[in-house]
């Protein structure tokens, strides 16, 4: 774990810093970017703990497939998550190491990331600081493929917000042939588009305690319909389902932003879709608590809570934003303990860090 302490520290000290050295440039408040350099910094611990593992979750099996795989043009098929065969095939060009693997997409991952959280959080170094200790960081080197796919999206976030939906669905298209199941994105979007809190909200957040209620049910009901395609082996995956506390966990900045959400409808134009896409996150975690493979959906939506963490902050009384701002801190520090050190005892390991 002192590798992910570290990290933690770097982050979260480079992107504050990233935001206490900007000049005045005569910008409103909330549109304020943190300095560029230090932004990257930041970013940079990440992609480096990221790309020079050698362990924790799937790592492992991606490594070993890319050194007994040889991808090339007279094997490769476009079907299926065929991007990152067509990734893995562009880097055998340059190394056999799979290392090189491991780092190209943790540099896409983390620098798509960064880079929308820069142009979208209120609180630059908050939104990096729950991204490492809510436990995404961590998803992230783990569901390589899966994670690449959501940062491409969330990195679309731009035509989301505008209502482009053509780009939009073309950066979809684009991160399914990374993963298949970024195509749920595509009815999503006109979900998300709808006023926050509105009655779609509630029939979303109704329907995923039904579904947990009527678990058995919905689960026939969707292997039935993943028969045929390479996802039907997941009705062979047993697992328990998510801890109830990461469900509360995600539940209360929602919880803030509904009982400050003129405020923060004020502060932040863009809120409604932010607020709906964290929405689908905590019903999708919801329902994982009867099988953890649902949490796999979340990794889509998540990524918008770390923007929604940065502005309720803003929704309380200036004298009280300090006290809430060092409260999340400590919070999520001490869920960031439990899961990482307690709960999953992480042992980070690299061919090239050393502590």
């Amino acid at each position: 774990m002192t590798i992910m302490y570290l990290n933690l520290s770097i982050v979260y000290v480079f992107s504050l810093f990233s935001r206490f050295v900007v000049k005045p440039n005569g910008l409103e408040e909330n549109e304020i970017k943190p300095n560029k350099l230090f932004a990257l910094l930041a970013v940079s611990s990440l992609v480096v703990v990221s790309g020079l593992r050698n362990n924790i979750g799937d790592t492992y099996y991606y490594m070993h497939s890319y050194r007994i795989t040889e991808f090339n043009w007279e094997s490769f098929r476009f079907e299926g998550d065929f991007g990152f065969n067509l990734l893995q095939m562009l880097l055998q060009q340059f190394s056999s190491d799979p290392q090189i693997l491991l780092f190209t997409t943790a540099l896409l991952t983390n620098v798509l990331i960064g880079l929308t959280l820069y142009n979208y959080s209120r609180l630059f170094e908050l939104s990096l600081y729950v991204y490492i200790t809510l436990g995404y960081f961590l998803v992230s080197m783990n569901g390589v493929r899966q994670y690449l796919a959501a940062a491409i999206i969330f990195a679309a976030t731009k035509y989301l917000i505008e209502g482009d939906w053509k780009r939009y669905m073309l950066i979809v298209l684009f991160a399914s042939t990374i993963h298949q199941t970024a195509l749920i994105l595509i009815p999503i979007y006109f979900i998300v588009r709808m006023p926050a809190w509105s009655k779609i909200t509630y029939v979303l957040l109704i329907t995923s305690i039904l579904i947990v209620i009527g678990f058995d049910t919905f689960l026939n009901i969707l292997f039935i319909a993943m028969e045929g395609t390479q996802y039907e082996g997941y009705k062979e995956f047993q697992a328990e389902g998510a801890n109830f506390l990461r469900v509360i966990v995600v539940a209360v900045p929602i919880v803030v932003a509904y009982l400050g959400k003129e405020k923060l409808k004020d502060i932040l134009p863009s809120s409604d879709v932010i607020v709906n896409m964290a929405v689908l996150g905590l019903l999708f975690m919801i329902i994982s608590t009867q099988n953890w493979i649902f949490a796999r959906f979340s990794i889509y939506f998540g990524l918008y809570q770390l923007i929604l963490v940065s502005w309720i902050v803003k929704l309380f009384k200036e004298k009280d934003q300090k006290l809430i701002y060092y409260g999340i801190l400590v919070c999520y520090f001490i869920y960031f303990y439990f899961e990482h050190a307690i709960s999953l005892n992480i042992n980070y390991r690299s061919n090239y860090i050393f502590f």
